[in-house]
């Protein structure tokens, strides 16, 4: 009996201590005290992130005692949470000699707060594809890239490596290559490519189901180009001719090679119309076609005659072949004329005034910086805070512009499952800022911690990173 009276407490406490031990949840990773910024409707709530298997498994609000285990815990006070940047139009190209300065531009964007990229065409697919799966599989330092592969475009096309189409068999063959490759989407160019050529590859691509984003030859007008199919139309060139009361004439110009691109410009500009601008306003918003900007690259381009650039600070993390790439633009602006140097810049004026008239009309915009190499001084990485810094010079709200980066940039792909907001099960793809975006854009900047899946990588290791990368 004596044996008995000492057992049974003995034999309830390890019940009791097993049960607990079993009710253990376990985590990668646990951000307590974070104030998570909801890009949908700006509310800024004080919660902890629970992280299992690269996913957010539980959200709840802070200053619970709720126990677990953790192989890593972020105390995130006085730290606001977004779902990591991305950069909805970049470019990785240059040829053979340029791999490896394109290779050391990746931790760039991670530096940056940039955990996912949009790859818009280039003549690298193989080293990108490769990338992609090293990054994928945590080997390689970098942003997920969802890319285009070779672009789509006519015979002696301005970019290498892209597939010319001219016939109905090759627009077939260039769609089954981008698909054997396995890209995210289709980007078509308009170099050289025919009217007839670009409206019948959009609809390919449309009974396919594939995404699509593209320029627009001058020789198709902006609602042919709506009504075949196109998913997201890249700089505001030819959202412009949309908005024109003469683009049917300007058209036709171009069409019997009257007038070229450049020329078409001021024509287009001065035949603004509030009135054509509404519909074809109405037309993007009710097809949900998004539209990429690209300010900031606008502007940096419009001024390469009176902008000195060599103390710019991200200059130094550029590689040699890549500067070398910048001359051709440096040059184009140098020579161009006085009238032409002005029109561009009243052109950079106009796109300003265009984006902010489209979000207020409800039309998607996309955050993209356009870097990589041949476009001068647009890097990497930075240009992507200068483009949600233009976006909100031009009016747009700060929550505005931000939506424009992770939340528009997922749903534009069909990822926003997984992306793009901070919810149970979607990816842990995260940047913790030091100050309030809402309140400053320009604290997007402010980078304290980037959470990629389950790496993290803290302000002292994305300094030492950018260290790494000074040429």
């Amino acid at each position: 009996m004596k044996l008995q009276k000492y057992i049974l407490p003995i034999l309830a406490y390890f019940i009791l201590t097993s049960c607990n031990t079993i009710a253990l949840e376990s985590y990668d990773i646990v951000i307590q005290n974070g104030q998570i910024i909801d890009l949908v409707t700006g509310k800024i709530t004080n919660q902890d992130l629970y992280i299992r298997d690269g996913k957010i498994a539980k959200i709840e609000s802070s200053g619970g005692e709720g126990r677990f285990k953790a192989d890593k815990i972020i105390d995130a006070s006085a730290t606001y949470i977004l779902p990591g940047f991305w950069d909805n139009h970049t470019h990785f190209r240059g040829g053979d000699s340029l791999i490896s300065e394109n290779k050391n531009l990746l931790p760039l964007f991670l530096a940056n707060g940039i955990t996912t990229v949009r790859d818009a065409g280039g003549d690298l697919t193989s080293s990108v594809m490769q990338w992609k799966k090293e990054i994928a599989a945590g080997s390689l330092d970098g942003p997920t890239i969802y890319t285009s592969g070779p672009k789509i475009d006519g015979p002696d096309g301005t970019w290498a490596g892209s597939l010319e189409v001219v016939t109905d068999e090759d627009i077939t063959k260039a769609l089954d290559s981008l698909e054997s490759l396995q890209t995210d989407f289709v980007k078509l160019y308009d170099s050289r490519i025919s009217g007839e050529a670009y409206l019948k590859t959009l609809k390919e691509t449309d009974k396919r189901g594939l995404i699509t984003s593209g320029h627009m030859p001058f020789t198709v007008t902006l609602k042919e180009t709506v009504d075949a199919g196109i998913d997201a139309v890249e700089h505001l060139y030819y959202i412009m001719k949309g908005c024109s009361a003469v683009e049917t004439e300007v058209t036709q110009m171009l069409k019997n090679k009257e007038i070229g691109f450049w020329e078409a410009m001021p024509l287009l500009m001065e035949g603004y119309q509030t009135s054509t601008a509404q519909n074809t306003f109405s037309l993007l918003k009710n097809k949900n076609v998004y539209v990429v900007p690209t300010l900031h690259i606008g502007k940096n381009l419009s001024y390469l005659d009176e902008v000195n650039h060599k103390d710019d600070p991200y200059l130094k993390y550029m590689g040699k072949g890549i500067i070398k790439s910048y001359k051709g633009r440096i040059k184009g602006a140098l020579n161009a004329s006085e009238k032409a140097r002005k029109d561009r810049k009243e052109l950079d004026r106009f796109f300003g005034t265009l984006t902010k008239s489209l979000n207020d009309a409800g039309v998607k915009l996309l955050a993209g910086s356009d870097s990589g190499a041949y476009n001068s001084y647009t890097y990497p990485g930075i240009s992507l805070h200068k483009e949600l810094q233009a976006m909100v010079q031009i009016g747009m709200t700060p929550l505005e512009a931000l939506r424009t980066s992770a939340y528009n940039g997922a749903h534009y792909l069909k990822k926003d499952k997984a992306y793009g907001t901070i919810a149970l099960g979607k990816q842990a793809d995260l940047v913790l800022l030091d100050a309030n975006p809402l309140e400053d854009i320009k604290n997007t900047q402010r980078i304290n911690t980037v959470i990629q899946s389950s790496k993290i990588y803290n302000k002292e290791q994305l300094t030492t990173m950018l260290k790494s990368l000074i040429k």
